[in-house]
């Protein structure tokens, strides 16, 4: 396991081992060497399938004597070595705990059928690889997909033929697509990789996954891998199917984001991420686009951010002055009475002449008062000069992301768009 052996490991670079286990069962009477072919296979199963049974192997080669055996191996016919089942008589194997489905018990012919250890290529099939595996790396609890569970009774049996102590086997529920189909990982949405290049954090995939199949004992749903490691416990696992859904993931994803943003030692990685992220949706070139000008642009997107890729697209309007002639300004300065216009902007720039010592929100109220208008208007006014856009931050925050400078200029070219028209 982990910290034991390689990092990995490969079940085709271990066949040797799993050939010799599969020896030691024959040896043992627990297995035997099966030569049928496939056509005689598949006839027995399309017979057994139209007299309404389950497929299951006749045993055809299980009594085969050593010398018969011999002879087929001396003329090189091809065979697999198959599982000696247990009688449900015979075996417990079938009655287990499992620790999300709790007592289960699959005493019977579907659960003893004598399934192939060893394929005709020699290569191991999941039910010997996965036993061996299990006991030389000291495996205790195995979490695995429930399509595994009815294989459980086969593999507890050949944990007892090799007379070794079976692990803990917990069943997790299957993940599901939006559409109630299964998630795969030939699916779009399976492969973990193609999270991180969408932009997902790492502790948002962990806490996602987490919560996937699992219920904490509080409402929280929010947790860092250091509470996860405190709170997770296999007695919250659920039987009930889980739904991969992106919005959730979103949504954990901007928490996470925004945590990390206030974490001096995630912050600048990510700054220099979105640094070079804004370079490239902006044309702008890197060196150009400032770590401060990032930083102001990140806190200020705030929750509406859930990728720093995103930066750029969310706040445009802090890497350069916005457009004035598009539809999303048009949209922001309709909402403000055509007559206030220009006294709102000669009023802004006034008031901006001198230095404001005032809170934005009291800058705001004075402006409407020497220009005889509604304070919701010179608010509207000012999203329209310094952003283009309808919506977007509050505007105190907005004022003071930006230069006096930028502002001053902004609203110049606000009035020059106006009195052009």
């Amino acid at each position: 396991g982990p910290g034991k052996g390689p990092d990995k490991y490969f079940q085709s670079q271990r066949s040797d081992i799993y050939r010799k286990h599969a020896q030691e069962l024959l040896d043992r009477g627990a297995a035997y060497r099966c030569f049928c072919s496939t056509s005689r296979l598949e006839a027995l199963r399309t017979e057994q399938t139209a007299q309404g049974r389950a497929p299951a192997y006749d045993r055809h080669c299980a009594h085969l004597s050593s010398r018969q055996i011999d002879e087929k191996l001396r003329a090189g016919e091809r065979h697999t070595v198959r599982m000696r089942a247990p009688s449900a008589e015979d075996s417990d194997s079938g009655r287990f705990y499992d620790i999300v489905h709790r007592a289960m018990d699959f005493r019977g012919p579907a659960g003893f059928d004598d399934a192939v250890l060893l394929k005709s290529d020699g290569q191991p099939t999941y039910h010997l690889a996965n036993v061996v595996d299990d006991h030389l790396m000291r495996i205790t609890h195995v979490l695995r997909g429930e399509e595994w569970l009815m294989s459980t009774p086969k593999h507890r049996a050949l944990f007892t033929a090799f007379g070794w102590q079976a692990p803990q086997y917990a069943h997790l529920p299957l993940l599901m697509n939006p559409d109630g189909s299964k998630l795969s990982k030939r699916n779009d949405d399976g492969p973990v990789q193609r999270y991180i290049d969408d932009g997902y954090l790492p502790e948002s995939l962990v806490n996602y996954t987490a919560l996937l199949g699992w219920h904490p004992e509080t409402p929280q749903e929010l947790f860092t891998l250091r509470q996860l490691e405190q709170s997770f416990s296999l007695a919250g696992l659920s039987r009930s199917k889980s739904v991969v859904s992106r919005e959730r993931l979103d949504w954990l994803n901007r928490q996470h984001l925004r945590a990390a943003l206030a974490d001096p030692d995630k912050s600048a990685g990510l700054i220099q991420q979105a640094r070079a992220e804004v370079a490239a949706a902006s044309g702008l070139e890197t060196a150009s686009v400032r770590p401060e000008t990032v930083a102001t642009a990140l806190r200020l997107a705030g929750d509406r951010l859930t990728f720093t890729k995103d930066l750029y697209n969310a706040v445009p309007f802090m890497f350069g002055d916005p457009a004035l002639d598009t539809t999303a300004a048009e949209q922001a300065l309709i909402l403000v009475p055509h007559e206030f216009h220009i006294p709102i902007l000669n009023a802004l720039e006034h008031a901006l002449a001198s230095e404001v010592s005032e809170s934005w929100i009291g800058f705001a109220k004075s402006v409407a008062a020497a220009a005889q208008v509604p304070t919701k208007h010179v608010m509207m006014m000012l999203r329209f000069a310094l952003t283009g856009e309808r919506f977007g931050p509050k505007i105190p925050e907005l004022l003071d992301a930006l230069p006096v400078d930028s502002i001053k200029r902004r609203i110049r070219s606000a009035k020059t768009e106006i009195e052009s028209r």
